[in-house]
């Protein structure tokens, strides 16, 4: 779920780690003026398919906006609050299976353009350099193999750049590949939940990476996740990222999701804490308007300033995201449930590239019953939450992590990112054209 040549790739952010930065909202016009406020990632203002869907697609689902393709489910950190399980696993994607997860996209009733190919789901720099040559030859293969497909796939990559130097650069700009970096702030703050295998700290390898970034003139944004420790400290990380050169901000909250099996942020008090760091950010963020940018304040402003709203989200709607897991596995929806198990579902797995197309996933029992339930889900939301028109109804795995369901309603992750953002952003604008507060 979270940018993007002066040197770098023509791609869309599509990056987060490790979870919601992935979304991109579908915009429709604002219902009524009277509708609640709300926080929102990034917005991309069109129409899913403006002339109808294709045929083979009846149902309207997609188009593509995000293919997610694990090339590697081996990190070489170990995350405290990650929600990935197998981070050990050395297993590397083949290009074999590479061909066939593009041939299931290309093929497929569900592509309407352009789309984002997304290394993520492990430390995709783990591999070598050779890999991501040989993915870029394989892509523009497919698209051979696809004559009628005139679109182009942008690749990006989520990184904790540990590894980043000038050869890592060269391959980026050779093959036009967008980088997001996973940095929690300063040392104090990123060392406490992001260390090595062996306990190490990680910063000071993050930080030379990012100077490689800088040296070689590559455009990347940061993810920084917020855990309760961080939220005692709006000052230090907006002097941090503005004194370093960096210009491109997402937050991702902390998740209790996957292998997290608890967030930090549930903790008391912690909301109150959110609301005080998030009005003394956007203090700064006002006072330095030309320093930062902040998807989550940006995105509502844009919503604000054009008076629209969201309908839904890439993670709640069908084939908008296709995932593919290292072995071939496939998914839809959140990337963030492709790797675990369930006792109320299994597994959230719906094919394999090597032999089911995404037509054929989508005629499957799972698959209906996943978006049957997703789709109750969102109109719920939509009838009750003053705030469904900046949201988009939600991402289906934090309502299934903290509810076991996926046609739930309020989670503690809209509460954060939506609602309590939206709140901050709005009364601050408010204050800047002096209007009397709701």
């Amino acid at each position: 779920m979270t940018a993007p040549p002066r040197r770098e790739p023509d791609a869309p952010v599509a990056a987060s780690a490790p979870s919601q930065a992935l979304t991109t909202a579908e915009v429709a016009p604002a219902p009524s003026p009277g509708a609640g406020p709300g926080g929102v990632s990034p917005v991309a203002v069109r129409p899913l398919w403006p002339e109808g869907p294709p045929p083979g697609n009846p149902e309207g689902y997609g188009p593509v906006e995000l293919l997610v393709i694990q090339p590697t489910p081996f990190c070489n950190l170990d995350c405290d609050y990650c929600y990935l399980p197998s981070r050990d696993d050395r297993q590397r994607l083949a290009m074999a299976t590479l061909d066939a997860a593009l041939d299931r996209v290309l093929e497929s009733p569900y592509v309407g353009g352009d789309f984002t190919l997304l290394w993520h789901a492990g430390e995709p720099l783990t591999l070598p350099i050779a890999f991501y040559d040989a993915a870029s030859a394989r892509i523009a293969a497919a698209l051979e193999r696809h004559p009628s497909r005139q679109l182009t796939i942008h690749q990006s990559v989520q990184t904790n750049a540990m590894v980043i130097n000038d050869a890592w650069c060269d391959c980026f700009v050779r093959n036009r590949i967008h980088v997001g970096v996973s940095l929690d702030g300063p040392a104090f703050l990123h060392d406490r939940h992001r260390r090595t295998r062996t306990g190490l700290p990680s910063h000071a390898a993050t930080m030379r990476g990012i100077a490689a970034l800088q040296r070689h003139a590559i455009h990347f944004q940061v993810i920084c996740v917020l855990t309760e420790e961080a939220l005692h400290h709006p000052d230090e990380l907006f002097h941090f990222f503005v004194d370093h050169g960096i210009h491109d901000l997402a937050f991702n909250m902390e998740e209790t999701e996957g292998e997290n099996l608890e967030s930090t942020l549930s903790r008391p008090h912690s909301e109150a804490l959110y609301t005080s760091f998030l009005q003394r950010f956007w203090q700064l963020w006002i006072e330095n308007p030309s320093q930062l940018r902040l998807r989550e304040f940006e995105g509502i402003c844009d919503l604000a300033d054009t008076d629209s709203r969201i309908d839904h989200t890439d993670m709640n709607h069908p084939f908008a995201i296709v995932n593919v897991d290292a072995s071939g596995r496939l998914s839809s929806f959140d990337p963030e449930l492709l790797a675990v198990r369930t006792d109320e579902y299994g597994d959230f797995v719906l094919g394999d590239v090597h032999h089911d197309s995404l037509s054929a996933v989508a005629a499957t029992a799972k698959f209906r019953r996943i978006a049957r339930e997703l789709r109750a889900g969102i109109e719920r939301c939509r009838a009750e939450c003053d705030y469904f028109g900046l949201c988009g109804g939600g991402a289906g795995s934090n309502k299934y992590w903290e509810h076991r369901r996926f046609d739930g309603t309020e989670t503690q992750a809209c509460r954060y990112r939506i609602k309590l953002t939206s709140d901050v952003v709005l009364s601050g604008l408010e204050a800047m054209l002096g209007l009397p507060a709701a």
